[in-house]
């Protein structure tokens, strides 16, 4: 949150006061934004959906994409699970 803030107008002379601080706040949102599309695959696998057909469908439509996919496993959670095939 704080690197995101970072890069907003009225802190933007923080972030480009040298490259170290542009880098690190970079760096930090690149973290985030791939540790936010892992709990998106978590999601999708602990509700037995494709885990490669909802991240792929999140990192093409980034960001919204990434936000409705994670309302939309939320909503298809409260549906009961299906049973697995044996």
């Amino acid at each position: 949150m704080a690197s995101g803030a970072a890069l907003l107008p009225p802190l933007v002379d923080l972030a480009a006061r040298s490259s170290l601080h542009a880098t690190s706040f970079g760096a930090t949102l690149v973290v985030a934004m791939l540790l936010h599309w892992v709990f998106l695959g978590l999601a999708a696998r602990r509700t037995r959906r494709s885990v490669v057909g909802w991240v792929s469908l999140s990192v093409l439509l980034f960001p919204i994409g990434s936000a409705v996919a994670l309302v939309m496993l939320n909503w298809l959670g409260d549906e009961p699970m299906p049973m697995p095939a044996r």
